[in-house]
């Protein structure tokens, strides 16, 4: 039986939903300018970054939930557990369906994310009560997702990839009864317009390719 809201846990489930960042799979519209390889080089520094952020946050468990297979930028600390099948709602559906406890997902495309960010999920009263944590995305998506009590039935059937996924997930949460409690807004690397900006608002992997990238070229 899962311990009532509340109660004391043995910690948090970091969960990070990803894709292998192959070329021509990933990042698709940052081509252009980009090449599909150098979109890919980016997709991978920014993965590479998220994962780091987490690596050196205190956890239960660290999980990639990865489509596809690990590469060298995996480091170590984490489980891997393969995508299921279906849209993005079933997969992250599935995903903290294989929690036990209190659960936070993140995404690949916020190179930008530290761990003070995730302070608030993680502090001492960050799962007291009946709670979710919201992180909304600039363009109308969500970065993040936490349950205390993990249930799929919480993000499944919920419209992904839409200006409006965001405000249907939240008002999913608050229907169900849970007290949200949000997150700041950042924004994802989608397009050219928002690794740039990305990049000149952060240091770490994604940063260095990304000028690394654009001096290539301005040669």
């Amino acid at each position: 039986m899962s311990p009532p809201y509340g109660a004391p846990g043995p910690g948090t489930t970091l969960l990070v939903i990803a894709k292998e960042p192959v070329p021509g799979r990933v990042k698709t519209r940052l081509t252009p300018p980009f090449t599909p390889q150098e979109a890919a080089r980016l997709a991978e520094a920014a993965l590479a970054d998220t994962l780091a952020t987490v690596a050196r946050l205190p956890a239960r468990r660290r999980v990639l939930v990865l489509q596809g297979r690990p590469g060298p930028w995996l480091p170590d600390g984490y489980e891997v557990l393969p995508q299921c099948a279906g849209g993005l709602d079933e997969r992250i559906a599935a995903a903290f369906g294989a929690c036990d406890g209190p659960a936070l997902l993140v995404g690949m495309d916020t190179p930008q994310l530290t761990a003070d960010l995730l302070a608030p999920v993680l502090a001492p009263d960050g799962w007291t009560g009946r709670t979710a944590w919201f992180g909304p995305a600039a363009d109308g998506g969500f970065w993040a997702l936490g349950l205390a009590a993990p249930d799929p039935a919480l993000v499944r059937g919920v419209p992904m990839s839409t200006d409006r996924t965001g405000a249907l997930q939240r008002r999913r949460l608050l229907d169900a009864g849970l007290a949200v409690r949000d997150l700041p807004v950042l924004r994802d690397v989608d397009t050219a317009e928002d690794a740039a900006e990305i990049a000149a608002r952060t240091r770490g992997r994604f940063a260095a390719e990304y000028a690394r990238l654009r001096q290539a070229v301005v040669r």
